[in-house]
């Protein structure tokens, strides 16, 4: 249960630092901190929690790590479903309290996407549906190689969050144009449930996508590291 509530707490804070950012300091008047703070929150949001939990949980705060790292036998597929659980949960609270926050703001309105991930006409950049799911799928892919790599027990001891961090940092500097960056169902979710219409309608690429990219990220790293790799 221990395992659970720290990987509620990390996605919590994921969700809230890095989408509250998006929603609250990225365009701020004068002094907004524009696509390159809210890349860098969101890295920074993995890092401190790799710190702080990483001993706990593992630190996965998102299904599609969680399912790579079964996949890559580093991970108990008993304990998945609870996991993944407890991701979603945390964001979907994370959303609520950046909700509350949020709407204290004169003319707040989710209308204007609450930092919901999209594609089409609700791509940052206006990007289509292959764009969208090539880059969430090649993306998460190489988050899942950086993660395994960086917790290699053949890798430098306690420097995984840094690196895992700062490759998180890298996805949404690339990427946030395209879809606003998900990587991360449960980083999806936890927004888009209090947008509802379109980021509901268009969820599904943004659980599908980073899945599928864990898992290739998965079989990329078995194959660079060796199946003993661990």
């Amino acid at each position: 249960m221990n395992k659970l509530i720290a990987e509620f707490f990390g996605t919590f804070w994921l969700v809230l630092g890095g989408c509250g950012s998006a929603v609250l300091a990225a365009a701020f008047p004068d002094v907004g901190i524009g696509l390159l703070g809210v890349s860098l929150a969101f890295g920074l949001t993995v890092l401190t929690m790799a710190y702080a939990i990483g001993h706990v949980s593992g630190c996965h705060l998102n299904p599609a790590v969680s399912v790579g790292l079964t996949l890559a036998g580093r991970f108990s597929a008993a304990e998945l479903p609870g996991y993944i659980v407890a991701q979603v949960l945390g964001g979907v609270v994370a959303g609520g309290v950046l909700y509350v926050i949020a709407s204290g703001a004169p003319g707040f309105d989710v209308a204007g996407g609450f930092a919901s991930n999209g594609f089409g006409e609700h791509s940052p950049g206006g990007y289509g549906l292959v764009s969208a799911l090539v880059v969430e799928i090649v993306m998460t892919m190489m988050f899942l190689v950086v993660i395994l790599g960086a917790t290699d027990s053949r890798a430098p001891a306690g420097m995984a969050p840094i690196a895992i961090g700062l490759c998180l940092t890298l996805i949404h500097l690339v990427s946030i144009p395209v879809t606003n960056t998900s990587v991360n169902p449960a980083r999806s979710t936890g927004v888009a449930v209090y947008v509802g219409g379109w980021a509901i309608a268009q969820l599904w690429l943004f659980w599908l996508a980073p899945v599928a990219g864990g898992a290739l990220g998965a079989m990329v790293y078995r194959l660079i590291g060796g199946r003993n790799g661990g």
